[in-house]
């Protein structure tokens, strides 16, 4: 019986990134803060599968002004970047059809949440990565786990910073590879105070207040949490690829939904706590919305219906499957659907009704908790 070959981990890791099917594969380096080495790692990567043959360039590559990631740019051949003329001051960013053109089979995009500037042809430089991968050239990307759009508001509430440029869930969804670079909190801030993240004269302010300890784990933990949902998100993959089968029996939990009234307040932090719950669960999840004879789009007001709109596509965004259903009995028709669907676990916003409505109208709560349902119901607040 002939030896099986013996695959060199460097060539399994090449080969994962190499296009398939003229589409180009996505890598994405996953940090906590700036200066764990999401760079550094991508751009070692780079060198790497140069060395073995595969055609590699610099789509755009932020050194942040770091000696060392400098240092690993001088080798590699990178794209010129184009000018964008902006409120007469001129700025850089990638040249996204010098790239296609160049045409390299791995191109690296780096800060994968930034805002382009006004004028390009995308908003978002994600956009610009998709565009790479449709004309079959694959992409070895980086970003800190803040910019997860369904992270950022847990960001902002517990630590107090606003987040303004987010990466969608989806977007990270789709990735072929998520890979955290991990290092502990008194790694990172030793790293900070000897000048290797931020210049001298900014250190002070930064160990006071985003670079804390208590920050730096919090931060931590939510990346890690963010790769291992993306290690199940493969595994899935590769099971129904080698199998022809879904490997979501395997999941940890039941399915969840969020159930969408038509009027917006305290939808987002719905979305945002069952994003959450299904990436820690590892389980999928659904928007649903049970449109009545009184909201039909003839009859529904028009801020209602702007509002309604704009939380189906942030839950869209953030990898929901939006389910519109219609009937007079709001509470039968989301049981009969997450019977028919294995929903154990339904989110819910608490009642903004008076309490002299609800008892001479009942409440859709009240009836998904009773014991005939046979879910769990999870109330919400006003925030996440």
């Amino acid at each position: 019986m002939a030896a099986l070959p013996i695959i060199d981990p460097r060539d399994a890791a090449m080969l994962s990134l190499l296009p398939r099917a003229g589409r180009g594969r996505l890598k994405v380096y996953l940090g906590s803060a700036a200066g764990v080495g999401k760079t550094v790692r991508m751009l070692q990567e780079a060198h790497d599968l140069r060395r073995r043959g595969v055609d590699v360039v610099g789509g755009y590559i932020e050194t942040h002004g770091r000696a060392e990631t400098a240092a690993l740019v001088r080798d590699l051949e990178v794209v010129p970047r184009t000018s964008v003329v902006y409120r007469d001051v001129a700025l850089e960013e990638m040249d996204l059809d010098a790239v296609i053109a160049r045409a390299p089979q791995v191109a690296l995009v780096d800060e994968l949440a930034h805002n382009n500037v006004p004028g390009s042809r995308h908003r978002k430089r994600w956009e610009d990565v998709l565009d790479l991968l449709d004309a079959g050239i694959s992409v070895v990307s980086a970003m800190n786990v803040q910019h997860v759009e369904s992270i950022a508001p847990i960001v902002q509430q517990a630590l107090g910073v606003v987040v303004r440029e987010t990466v969608p869930d989806w977007v990270l969804a789709r990735a072929d590879q998520v890979v955290n670079i991990d290092i502990p909190a008194d790694e990172l801030r030793r790293r900070l105070i000897d000048g290797k993240i931020y210049a001298l004269d900014k250190v002070p302010t930064a160990l006071d207040h985003f670079f804390t300890a208590e920050n730096l784990t919090t931060l931590r933990e939510l990346a890690l949490r963010e790769a291992a949902s993306s290690v199940d998100r493969e595994r899935m993959e590769l099971v129904r690829r080698e199998t022809g089968r879904s490997a979501t029996v395997h999941a940890s939990a039941d399915r969840l939904m969020v159930a969408m009234a038509s009027h917006p307040p305290r939808t987002a932090a719905l979305l945002h706590k069952a994003r959450r719950i299904a990436g820690r669960l590892n389980s999928d999840w659904y928007c649903v919305y049970v449109q009545t004879p009184s909201e039909r789009a003839d009859r529904i007001d028009s801020e209602v219906q702007r509002g309604l709109v704009d939380n189906i596509q942030l839950a869209q965004r953030m990898g929901a499957e939006v389910v519109k259903l219609e009937g007079t009995d709001i509470a039968t028709t989301i049981i009969e659907f997450a019977r028919r669907e294995g929903v154990s676990l339904v989110l819910v916003g608490r009642s903004e009704r008076s309490w002299w409505h609800r008892l001479r109208h009942g409440s859709v709560v009240d009836r998904l908790l009773s014991g005939g349902s046979g879910l769990d119901v999870l109330i919400v607040g006003g925030r996440d």
